[in-house]
């Protein structure tokens, strides 16, 4: 058999070669960075164990201004409510984000009420509804790079609900938390039950400290002086009407009683109460108002 000599030079060569790159088995790669909300109208997805569909828009002039978040009534239209602020966002630069609780998985204890209370029983913090608003702030702040970007939280009907309680139970970081023609109200008090009130609530979501923190809140009631109509959707339930024979009633009586506690106890009350003429239960006329940009920003 003839040999094959291989010169020595070669042969060292040869051992030295790297191994090619292996994969580790069961190795996941890093995720990608996340990419800024684009400029327009957009769609992004809250990830999660239940991820929640997302619509953004995003001026082209848009230099870095606050977040508003604007949260849809009882039709579930995140989609429509997030056009009806387009014009809040070009007016002030803002970026928009609307997202979407869905009536399959967010029911009215789970949205309105913000999940506070399941089958008569306090639920863990961590399983509210209102703990999704800081984990959006949180993902979109990333994407814009931008950890400290100020956020406004914006909500009309079912959407004005569910601020109220979350004003009194995870305010979080919000400049400025408006409800706009909310159906029913959380009213400063142990006299009502949750969630009309605070009573039936354990002390420490309904003592004198829980109380004073929700009239320190920055809550705007944005009420429509025309929203007096008990339409198809009005709480007509008793205790509702404990509170008033409308909606514009119930947060009038709201206000009042929150300024007569504060001035009773001597405590801070950052609330705010905005009126607009003319306009009735129409999230897309309350948002156009040149009351809009009081009810959010004080100018």
């Amino acid at each position: 058999m003839r040999r094959v000599l291989i010169p020595v030079a070669l042969a060292l060569l040869a051992g030295c070669q790297k191994p090619a790159e292996r994969t580790v088995a069961g190795a996941s790669t890093p995720p990608p960075a996340p990419q800024p909300i684009p400029a327009g109208l957009g769609q992004i997805t809250l990830a999660g164990a239940e991820p929640i569909t997302v619509y953004t828009y995003k001026p082209a002039d848009y230099a870095g201004g606050p977040l508003l978040l604007v949260f849809h009534g009882v039709g579930r239209d995140a989609e429509s409510y997030r056009d009806s602020a387009m014009d809040l966002a070009n007016r002030y630069h803002l970026l928009v984000a609307a997202p979407l609780f869905d009536a399959r998985r967010f029911r009215g204890e789970s949205y309105q009420r913000g999940g506070l209370v399941h089958a008569g029983v306090v639920q863990p913090r961590e399983n509210w509804t209102f703990a999704f608003v800081p984990r959006l702030v949180a993902q979109i702040r990333a994407a814009e790079g931008h950890p400290e970007l100020p956020y406004y939280l914006l909500g009309h009907s079912g959407g004005g609900q569910f601020l109220t309680r979350l004003a009194a139970f995870m305010p979080g970081a919000a400049r400025r938390i408006v409800a706009a023609n909310p159906g029913s109200e959380l009213f400063p008090t142990r006299d009502l039950p949750f969630a009309y009130g605070f009573g039936g609530l354990p002390e420490s979501l309904a003592g004198d400290e829980a109380l004073r923190a929700y009239l320190a809140a920055p809550l705007t009631l944005y009420l429509g002086l025309a929203d007096t109509v008990q339409d198809r959707e009005f709480d007509h339930s008793a205790t509702a009407m404990r509170q008033g024979a409308s909606r514009l009633e119930r947060g009038r009586a709201c206000f009042r009683l929150a300024r007569e506690l504060a001035a009773a106890r001597g405590w801070p009350c950052n609330w705010r109460k905005v009126e607009i003429a003319g306009v009735g239960h129409s999230a897309g006329r309350m948002f156009a108002g040149a009351e809009a940009g009081a009810a959010l920003f004080g100018d």
